[in-house]
């Protein structure tokens, strides 16, 4: 039974299942009606430090870099309509292969271009974020973020952790001006 979290609340991933070892983060969202360009809304994992910045620039998981070294976490694309039912974008997580010197994974969403376009997550509806047990296609946890937001261009949406060997989830729906960019700049990435 999936358990459905208010922004801040955290809950363990592993404690009812000790063997949890596959997981899928998936990220939904809606356009509301708007006059223009396309919303073109991008999914990422930023793979963070016990000083919550990534260690180097492949520990950021995105549309172009899709896959970590190790194997641990692999964006399975981008989809740059956000157009149907069900998870707009996923991310697939092997908490077995998560290297030792990561203690969190953070999941974001940015809007590509979102200045040029005049685009903002005021604009868009129903996101959410979910985990998934891949063993058994079980909906683990679901974070609804509501319409908190008007003129961010970013969000981290949640985060997965490490605490006393146990898997953790936080709902975070914290925004951000600046898109990308600004959240590279906050988890220790350099943006060329």
């Amino acid at each position: 039974m999936s358990v459905s979290l208010s922004k801040g609340q955290k809950v363990s991933l592993t404690k009812e299942r000790p063997g949890l070892k596959n997981i899928m983060v998936g990220l939904g969202w809606d356009v509301n009606a708007f006059d223009g360009a396309d919303f073109d809304l991008d999914a990422s994992a930023f793979m963070l430090g016990a000083n919550g910045k990534c260690p180097s620039d492949q520990d950021f998981i995105f549309h172009n870099n899709k896959k970590h070294q190790s194997g641990s976490v692999e964006s399975l694309g981008d989809n740059r309509t956000g157009s149907g039912d069900g998870d707009d974008e996923q991310i697939i997580v092997d908490l077995s292969k998560v290297p030792a010197n990561i203690e969190k994974i953070a999941f974001t969403c940015t809007i590509y271009e979102a200045d040029a376009r005049r685009q903002n997550f005021g604009q868009v509806s129903n996101s959410y974020i979910r985990i998934v047990d891949q063993s058994n296609g079980e909906e683990i946890v679901r974070y609804d973020l509501g319409e908190d937001f008007s003129i961010e261009t970013a969000i981290v949406v949640g985060e997965i952790y490490k605490n006393n060997g146990e898997w953790k989830f936080n709902a975070i729906g914290s925004g951000f001006q600046g898109g990308l960019a600004a959240l590279c700049n906050h988890f220790g990435i350099d943006v060329a």
